[in-house]
């Protein structure tokens, strides 16, 4: 997408507030399972981008909207492009896939309406 088209920081918000629609108490204690720990691309055994992510959108999701500073805005977009990514290759099977996983690292439940 070229500059001129990319999103505004209060769309950016918008869409970030629909899409992450785990609470962040609902989404630490997810990132606590063993399921959480099972997905995503990890290097050399340690921690997946997306639990590390799942981690930053809990903070985020806890500072009120005026406390949000630009790296926290440019992680929420980063949120937003990788929802939207990965909800266009939907599995048959979503309930106990890795894709819902890994969506919930990012603190996308597909299962949550």
């Amino acid at each position: 997408m070229s500059r001129s088209r990319r999103l505004d920081d209060s769309a950016i918000a918008r869409l970030f507030a629909e899409l992450v629609n785990m609470d962040p108490d609902e989404l630490e204690a997810w990132l606590e399972t063993p399921e959480s720990r099972k997905v995503g691309s990890k290097s050399e055994g340690g921690e997946s981008v997306g639990h590390a992510s799942g981690r930053r959108i809990v903070a985020i999701l806890r500072k009120p909207a005026s406390g949000r500073d630009d790296e926290d805005r440019r992680h929420m977009r980063k949120v937003v492009g990788f929802i939207r990514r990965h909800r266009s290759q939907e599995p048959a099977n979503i309930v106990t896939s890795r894709w819902r996983w890994s969506l919930m690292n990012w603190g996308h439940d597909p299962l949550n309406g």
